[in-house]
């Protein structure tokens, strides 16, 4: 697949200004942030996860207090600070041979961002901007299909819909505008939302360093709980309601069917 990416990079920026902005989309534990790291290693691009401009934890409790209280929660369209991106990508895009451009950093145990002498540093100018971003390209959803909770967690703690209402309304607008600026979009699609929870559940073993079968169960049935916020957007992805230009199909363990020209 980096070689896919490759392919994507040599096609150049359609804007003929900057290096190309490429988007590694995919649902949580696909792969795409270790794709996109290995792509920008070997082309001499830069890989930017969204998880890296999370909102801080005071931004998301003001939003909590004056949106939704479920906007507490990382991870929704909504709880991403798309303005600090699109000013990474223009500094990387600008900069000269020896300018120094600050990456940020999202510490997930602490559920913050990371002081700014923590981020780490690019200097000069990307061959290829590699973006992966779980939700990159979703479609919004209609009136109709946000009416009818699909799991617990829409049912008990968003029961009158608010909260996936503002979710839809930043798929359907900031999220959408920041989508169109990619040059082009590669979409990991996983077999189905039911992978989801083993994916992520040995992405917390990775990090915890056990084995996935000795991660506790507490620990998964927080897994289980946080994939909901993820889950109806995740689903309307994988049915359809995506805007890629290449999409990978990927098995169980992750890995690809042919490959798309």
């Amino acid at each position: 697949m980096i070689d896919l990416i490759g392919r994507l990079i040599a096609t150049g920026s359609r804007t003929a200004v900057g290096p190309p902005l490429i988007a590694v989309v995919g649902a949580q534990g696909s792969g795409k942030t270790t794709l996109a790291r290995a792509a920008a290693e070997r082309f001499g691009g830069i890989q930017i996860s969204i998880d890296d401009v999370y909102l801080t934890r005071a931004r998301r409790e003001v939003m909590a207090d004056e949106v939704h209280p479920l906007f507490r929660t990382r991870g929704p369209p909504g709880t991403h600070d798309l303005r600090l991106l699109n000013r990474l990508i223009k500094a990387l895009s600008t900069a000269r041979p020896h300018d120094k451009v600050l990456i940020p950093d999202f510490d997930k145990r602490a559920d913050d961002r990371r002081p700014i002498r923590d981020w780490r540093i690019f200097e000069g100018r990307p061959s290829a901007i590699l973006i992966d971003a779980w939700c990159l390209g979703a479609l919004p959803e209609d009136e109709a299909a946000l009416a009818v909770p699909i799991n617990a967690l829409e049912r008990e703690r968003d029961a009158d819909g608010a909260w996936r209402r503002a979710v839809n309304g930043f798929v359907a607008g900031s999220y959408a505008d920041f989508a169109a600026r990619f040059d082009a979009v590669l979409f990991l699609k996983a077999p189905g939302f039911e992978v989801v929870l083993d994916w992520r559940s040995q992405q917390e073993a990775d990090l915890l360093d056990v084995r996935p079968k000795d991660l506790p169960d507490e620990e998964r049935r927080r897994l289980a709980d946080f994939i909901q916020y993820f889950e109806r957007i995740t689903r309307r992805m994988l049915n359809g309601g995506v805007i890629a230009d290449k999409v990978v199909v990927l098995d169980r363990d992750r890995r690809p069917g042919p490959l798309p020209a």
